[in-house]
C-alpha cells in the first residue's frame, strides 16, 4: 500500500470521524472497534490492500506507539482530581503494584507452563500484556478534571502508574534472555531498575510539574496580560520531563504522568489560596484566581488538554488501523486466544481481587476494575521496545503473535462490553 492511499484511508476516516462523532457516541461499541474493523477489511484478513510488518517496522512503530502513550499519560494526569489524598489514592496504588505484580507471574506461569515459552520470554511477555491502557481505555477514564467517579478515577490513575511499573518486569524478562545486566543474583535489577528508576521517575515528575505550575501562575499573576501557549507548555512539559528521565535512567512514563498531577494539583492549590485571600479581604480581587463564578480560569494544564486529546484520538485511530492491518487468519491460534482468555477471565480479576484484600474498595467497583483491564498501545510500546534491544527472531515473531492477538481481542471483548456494563453500573450506584 502507498503513501497516497494511506491518506486517502486515514483522511477519509478522519472526517467522518469529525463529522459523525453524535452518532459514534450512541452506538453500542467503541470507535477503537470500529478502526479494528476497518483495519482488518483493508489488512491480510479480507482484502489485502496492505499489510504492515511490526517486525520490519519496529523502530518506526516504537517511536509511534512512545509518543502515542506519553500523550494519554499527561491527559490522564492532569485530569486527576485535587487535592491528592492517601485513601483516594490508595486503590490504584495497590492495582498498579500488587495486582501488577500478580497479573506478570500468573501469565508468565502460563506461557511457560502451557505455552512453553522459555523463562525469560514468558515473563517478558507478562511484562507485556500486564499494563491497564492509557490510550484505549477512555470510555472507563476520567472525562474532565472535575469527574468525581470512582470506578473511572481508579482505572485511569492505575492506567497511568502501572505503564511506569512494568517497565523493571520488561528489563527482567530481558535480563533473563541475556539481552539486560541484572547483577548478581538480581541485585543491580533491585535497585537500578526497581527502587533507583521508580523512585528518580516520580520526584522528577513531581518537581519540574510544580515548577510549571508556579511559573505559569506567576506571569499569569502579572499586572499587566501575559498570554501563556498552554498547548506549548503542555508538550514542552512532557519532552523535558521524558529526556530528563532518559538521561538519568528513570521510567519516563512514570515521570510524565506524575509530572502532569503535580501541575494540576499546584495550579489547584494556588488558585485556591488566592480565592481564599480574596474572600477574606487580604488581597484584592483578582481575575487570575477566579471567575465571575467563582471557578478556577486559564491554567495550563487545562489549556492543553483539549489539544492533547486530540492528539490521542488521532494515534489511536492510526495505530489500531496498523494492528488490524497486521493480522492474518491464521493469526488466531488456539495459543494466542487461550493466552488472551486465561488474562481477561482468570489473571485481571484475581490479581485485582488479591491485590485489593483489605482495601474499603466495595465489591462492586472491585469486579468492574477486574474486568475492565484494557489492553492496547502500551502493550504494543513494550514488545517493539523488547525487539529494538535485540529480541531473537524467532521470539519476537512469537511475541508479535500473542500480543497482537491479546490487544485484538480486548478491543473487542471490552469494546462491546463497556458501554452497557458503565450505564448498569451508574443506574445501580
Amino acid at each position: 500500500m502507498t503513501v497516497t492511499p494511506w491518506f486517502l484511508l486515514v483522511g477519509g476516516l478522519l472526517l467522518v470521524m469529525g463529522l459523525t462523532p453524535s452518532f459514534i457516541k450512541r452506538l453500542p461499541v467503541t470507535s477503537a472497534i470500529i478502526y479494528l474493523l476497518i483495519g482488518l477489511l483493508v489488512g491480510p484478513t479480507l482484502l489485502n490492500v496492505f499489510h504492515f510488518n511490526p517486525l520490519r517496522e519496529s523502530a518506526l512503530l516504537e517511536v509511534l506507539t512512545e509518543v502515542a502513550v506519553l500523550i494519554s499519560l499527561f491527559a490522564a494526569g492532569v485530569k486527576m482530581p485535587a487535592p491528592m489524598r492517601l485513601e483516594r489514592w490508595r486503590t490504584p496504588l495497590l492495582l498498579a503494584s500488587a495486582s501488577m505484580v500478580l497479573t506478570v507471574a500468573m501469565v508468565a506461569a502460563f506461557s511457560h507452563y502451557v505455552l512453553g515459552l522459555p523463562l525469560g520470554a514468558a515473563v517478558l511477555l507478562g511484562a507485556i500484556v500486564a499494563p491497564t491502557d492509557p490510550v484505549l481505555a477512555t470510555d472507563v477514564q476520567i472525562r474532565h478534571p472535575g469527574d468525581r467517579d470512582r470506578l473511572r478515577f481508579d482505572l485511569t490513575c492505575e492506567a497511568g502508574m502501572n505503564d511506569g511499573s512494568a517497565f523493571p518486569f520488561v528489563m527482567l524478562g530481558l535480563g533473563l534472555l541475556g539481552l539486560h545486566d541484572l547483577g548478581d543474583f538480581g541485585l543491580r535489577w533491585a535497585l537500578v531498575d526497581v527502587l533507583w528508576a521508580t523512585v528518580a521517575g516520580i520526584a522528577i515528575g513531581v518537581v519540574l510539574g510544580s515548577a510549571l505550575g508556579r511559573l505559569g501562575w506567576t506571569l499569569r499573576s502579572r499586572r499587566f496580560d501575559h498570554e501563556l501557549m498552554d498547548d506549548f507548555l503542555g508538550l514542552g512539559l512532557i519532552g523535558v520531563v521524558y529526556g530528563l528521565s532518559e538521561l538519568v535512567h528513570a521510567w519516563g512514563f512514570l515521570a510524565v504522568f506524575f509530572a502532569a498531577v503535580s501541575l494540576r494539583q499546584t495550579e489547584v492549590r494556588l488558585i485556591s489560596a488566592r480565592a481564599a485571600n480574596v474572600e477574606k479581604g487580604l488581597a484584592e480581587h483578582d481575575p487570575v484566581a477566579t471567575s465571575g463564578g467563582g471557578d478556577p480560569v486559564p491554567t495550563v494544564s487545562e489549556g492543553s488538554l483539549i489539544f492533547k486529546e486530540h492528539l490521542e484520538r488521532i494515534s489511536e485511530l492510526l495505530l489500531i488501523l496498523l494492528v488490524g492491518g497486521s493480522l492474518f487468519l491464521d493469526s488466531w491460534s488456539w495459543r494466542a486466544v487461550s493466552l488472551a482468555l486465561f488474562l481477561f477471565l482468570v489473571a485481571r480479576p484475581l490479581s485485582v481481587a488479591i491485590g485489593l484484600l483489605g482495601s474499603r474498595t466495595p465489591a462492586r467497583v472491585r469486579g468492574m476494575v477486574g474486568w475492565f483491564g484494557v489492553r492496547g498501545i502500551g502493550s504494543l510500546y513494550y514488545l517493539m521496545y523488547a525487539i529494538q534491544h535485540g529480541l531473537p527472531e524467532d521470539v519476537a515473531l512469537e511475541l508479535i503473535h500473542l500480543t497482537l492477538i491479546v490487544i485484538t481481542m480486548s478491543i473487542l471483548v471490552h469494546g462491546i462490553s463497556v458501554k452497557p456494563l458503565i450505564a448498569r453500573f451508574w443506574r445501580t450506584s
